[in-house]
């Protein structure tokens, strides 16, 4: 797969070159483009394949980078300059975000594009003449599986989105389908792709060979993510119902695991560069290819403070990747989890704490730190404490709390029984709902979770509470107080509501 995601790019402009080698006697619009005609064997659908999973690896989209809409907008991470590309990036986390700001419209285009590869894919796939019908229908099966993954990111960050699971060939077909769909008829399409996928054939689990592709354990784990959600944030009357099917899909993923439990698999390993193809934790990630220029990963150097050399052999001149005191002091003191995820940079420019949780020294890397991170999307911790939280909500507190230790175990904690008799830590978290939101805070620092983790946690007026009750003290140059009811949803960006004011409508308090 890691080739064969290279060369896509070439793929897709070959076939856009294809589609206008006609005479120019022939009079059809110029905005109509043949999607058939550049599919015509099995291998041009596999090149659209691997081209849909690389358009993942974008910041824009869910890759690496993708931090500004995720633990930036959080508690976890805070952008303190406010005048960098007209403080743009800053709007994010200091709930001052605007319809017309530029990096909301490219996550916005970013988010569909996988979409609009998959659709064009499905669109076509029938119609083509395959050696086996088992990779055709693993082919539909994946594509699905990530068209639901992209509304699921759209439908948790804006709310009610444009939904379209077809190609369109004009610019009229293009504005039959420019309208939001109110959220649960979004689900109900993500619901739908994901229940395809899973009754596929999809391999239980990925071989080495082909990690960054998707397998039955990434599928029952993302539908179970979504009927958690479902579940959180729909009408009530739906919840029980909900959280029921989330158990049962978390539940099939967690028992395809292949190990027997998940202190069997060392912290370390899951972001090992030289065991991310072998690691049993690891259910789905976009893959890096450490040592090229092009498609390497940036976390290990661009995370690395002045003077220090834990993450890259890149010599470093800034703070590295920085994390708010808010996080730094949910941390709990001999947390193993601690001293792999950060580390204070004792250099007199930096005398801060610094991200560690992503590290290359490989020679492979060298010293332009050409990283081998791949940037993991679904692990199992995420998924033991998916199945805390969803037996929490059906009033199962006993196997909640035997999840949440499980993921306590595995840091070297204290169980969550032992830890009701610390009055800090209950001061804290004075209810099982926190302490498995701070579990899943420390556990996934830095894997953009956060954010969605929040959205889910809370409505959006308790919401507003959680944040402002923060100390600003902990939360650099971000006014706390600038966070309302509004900030549960990002705006719809300008250019899409200056299509349809009516039909493409703005979010409440933008």
């Amino acid at each position: 797969m890691k080739n064969k995601i290279i060369i896509i790019a070439t793929f897709f402009s070959v076939a856009i070159l294809s589609s206008c080698q006609k005479s120019f006697l022939e009079q059809v619009s110029p905005n109509a483009i043949s999607v058939a005609q550049n599919f015509q064997t099995e291998g041009d659908v596999a090149l659209a394949v691997y081209g849909t999973y690389q358009s993942l690896r974008s910041s824009n989209c869910v890759g690496e980078g993708a931090q500004t809409w995720t633990d930036d907008r959080s508690d976890d991470v805070n952008t303190t300059d406010n005048q960098s590309n007209n403080g743009e990036p800053f709007q994010f986390t200091a709930f001052s975000l605007v319809p017309s700001n530029t990096y909301l419209y490219s996550h916005w285009t970013a988010l569909y594009t996988p979409i609009s590869r998959a659709n064009q894919v499905l669109s076509v796939i029938d119609n083509i003449k395959f050696a086996s019908d088992s990779t055709k229908t693993l082919y539909k099966a994946e594509m699905k599986f990530v068209r639901a993954f992209m509304y699921f990111n759209l439908v948790r960050e804006f709310g009610d989105v444009p939904v379209v699971t077809n190609t369109q060939s004009s610019a009229d077909q293009v504005a039959a389908y420019t309208f939001r769909v109110t959220r649960d008829k979004v689900y109900a399409q993500i619901v739908q792709d994901l229940k395809d996928a899973i009754a596929s054939n999809l391999p239980v689990v990925q071989t080495a060979a082909n990690k960054g592709r998707v397998s039955l354990q990434a599928a029952n784990g993302l539908l179970g993510q979504v009927y958690l959600t479902m579940g959180a944030t729909l009408d009530a009357s739906t919840a029980a119902a909900n959280f029921a099917n989330a158990k049962t899909y978390l539940t099939a993923c967690y028992n395809q695991r292949t190990f027997n439990n998940l202190s069997d698999v060392p912290y370390a390993d899951v972001f090992d560069v030289t065991k991310k193809a072998t690691c049993p934790e690891i259910i789905w990630q976009i893959v890096y290819l450490g040592g090229d220029p092009t498609y390497s990963s940036s976390l290990a150097r661009g995370n690395q403070a002045k003077g220090e050399t834990i993450n890259s052999q890149v010599v470093s001149t800034g703070a590295g990747g920085t994390l708010t005191k808010d996080l730094l002091n949910d941390y709990e003191t001999g947390d193993i989890r601690t001293n792999y995820s950060i580390k204070y940079a004792a250099n007199t420019a930096v005398q801060a704490y610094f991200i560690t949780k992503f590290r290359d020294v490989t020679a492979t890397a060298g010293t332009l730190g050409y990283g081998g991170n791949d940037f993991i999307l679904m692990r199992y911790a995420d998924i033991i404490l998916n199945l805390a939280e969803v037996s929490m909500y059906l009033n199962d507190n006993t196997s909640a709390i035997q999840y949440l230790n499980m993921t306590r175990t595995r840091a070297g904690m204290p169980s969550y029984a032992v830890m009701q008799t610390n009055t800090a830590y209950t001061a804290k978290y004075p209810t099982l709902k926190l302490a498995i939101l701070h579990e899943r805070r420390v556990e996934l620092a830095f894997e953009h979770h956060r954010w969605h983790d929040l959205v889910r946690f809370f409505s959006p007026t308790e919401l507003v509470t959680y944040i402002q009750s923060k100390s600003q003290a902990n939360y650099d140059n971000s006014p706390l107080t600038n966070c309302t009811t509004k900030d549960y949803y990002f705006p719809i960006p300008l250019t899409e509501t200056r299509l349809d004011p009516v039909k493409m409508y703005q979010n409440p308090g933008y």
